[in-house]
């Protein structure tokens, strides 16, 4: 059979062996032909044959990676008794990373890095968390988002060749809350309302400058995308608009859309990225991926120009990168990004620490924990729980480098200390969404800290999270 080779995002893909093995890995002559930084502009197969061979392929890509993610954790729907998120989602509780056979984490703790590589005993789910078809990467959506687009303004985000993986219970409440750090006695000011570009003025028209509305406004307008727009190489099926901001920091939170951070290749060596909430940008200092953008004007600007096309500015022209006007219409947008503040935490008093009189016992040990023995403090300082630095956590001591699902597992590098405060809305954590609840996020720490925390304080720094 001839075999057709197409390139996206940095790798080709051969045609004809994909169609039938889905994501397998890439021959020799493939990895030699992908060490371009470059995508190509001409596409040579015509859509409609891209189409009909994703739509066939997809199938098996998701049952392959849907097995993978059961392998990894503990899918199952349970609530934490009492905890739901600021509009009323329940919070999943309980450690969804699955431990090698005949280990516990005890015992895990008890081992040093060096015996945990040696002995293969890493758990999976702490590994890198690859995107559900890492060799063709590009914006996911969950399915909720999706529906609720099409409702409001008829724009199409499904896309043919791949769906989102991680079940709705471990993402964040939609449409969540928004929060004015300049109208705190609004509350909500969404109204519980999913924010578009068909309601963006009634409803903050009267509460916004007009500014700061043409920010919104800008937030809320769909601009083309790698994957969405009117190109032959497009991932949906019918020309689109493209995505807006919001479309994954929906509400200026988030919807745990995913994606591929643009500026790493070769494409294996992309990190995928759970979409970070927007909430109290304003007291953040590094953005982007790689943490190069020191304000949320650069990590606006950047986002339009270079990120919705895979940090590619050839694809952008083709496709039709929007260029934002940085004195007006960057800087309306981060006005009104600089507004969104954290959810109340009515157990916190004004140096962000919990108030006797309103806390619960378990919290106040879990703040001790926090302050004392598990050292979190050192980075997540309060009042809002970040140190606005990097910081690398050397994760790869634990295992030895390896490809699972398409994704090269080796070192991290430095992460940013992202803020703490609402953090029980904004399920799942670390940068790449590998851990689903807060549960695994203690023991992930525990474990890579060497801190060695008992069962009761496990818990009760868990309680204290879910306070902030």
């Amino acid at each position: 059979m001839r075999r057709r080779m197409v390139k996206r995002g940095g790798v080709l893909l051969a045609l004809a062996g994909m169609a039938a093995a889905g994501i397998g890995e890439a021959s020799a002559q493939e990895k030699q032909a992908s060490r371009s930084s470059y995508a190509p502009v001409t596409v040579t197969e015509p859509l409609g044959e891209t189409i009909a061979r994703m739509k066939s392929a997809k199938p098996e890509i998701m049952k392959r990676h849907m097995d993978f993610l059961k392998e990894r954790y503990d899918l199952g729907k349970r609530a934490a008794k009492g905890v739901t998120m600021s509009r009323g989602k329940p919070v999943q509780e309980g450690v969804r990373v699955k431990l090698p056979k005949d280990v516990t984490w005890e015992n895990l703790a008890a081992m040093t890095p060096e015996e945990i590589r040696e002995k293969e005993l890493f758990p999976q789910g702490f590994m890198p968390l690859p995107h559900p078809n890492h060799h063709e990467g590009g914006m996911l959506f969950p399915k909720f988002h999706i529906s609720e687009i099409k409702k409001h303004e008829e724009r199409d985000l499904v896309r043919f060749d791949l769906d989102y993986d991680l079940p709705d219970h471990f993402l964040p409440e939609f449409p969540p809350p928004l929060y004015l750090t300049t109208r705190p006695d609004l509350g909500d000011v969404s109204r519980g309302n999913l924010i578009t570009i068909a309601n963006y003025y009634e409803l903050f028209n009267g509460i916004l400058n007009p500014k700061q509305i043409e920010g919104l406004r800008l937030l809320v307008t769909p601009f083309p995308q790698q994957q969405f727009n009117q190109t032959e190489d497009r991932r949906s099926e019918k020309p689109g608009r493209g995505v807006t901001c919001f479309d994954c920091h929906v509400n200026g939170h988030t919807n745990g859309a995913t994606h591929l951070v643009g500026d790493i290749r070769p494409q294996e060596f992309r990190h995928r990225l759970d979409t970070p909430s927007l909430r109290g940008v304003n007291i953040q200092r590094l953005f982007g991926s790689q943490r190069a953008l020191k304000s949320i004007e650069d990590f606006t600007e950047f986002e339009q120009r270079a990120a919705y096309f895979d940090g590619d500015p050839v694809i952008a022209t083709k496709k039709g990168v929007n260029i934002l006007e940085r004195g007006s219409q960057v800087h309306f947008m981060a006005e009104f990004q600089a507004l969104l503040d954290f959810p109340p935490a009515p157990r916190l008093n004004i140096y962000g620490m919990l108030d006797p009189a309103k806390a619960t016992q378990t919290e106040l040990r879990g703040q001790e924990v926090f302050f004392g023995k598990a050292r979190c403090s050192i980075c997540h300082q309060p009042p809002y729980y970040t140190d606005n630095l990097m910081h690398n956590l050397k994760v790869e001591r634990f295992f030895t480098p390896r490809m699972i699902g398409g994704r090269m597992a080796s070192a991290d590098g430095p992460i940013k200390t992202f803020p703490l405060r609402g953090i029980k809305d904004s399920p799942p954590y670390l940068h790449d969404g590998r851990l689903l609840t807060l549960e695994d996020a203690v023991e992930f720490f525990n474990l890579i800290l060497e801190i060695r925390l008992v069962k009761q304080e496990k818990e009760d720094l868990v309680a204290f999270l879910r306070a902030l």
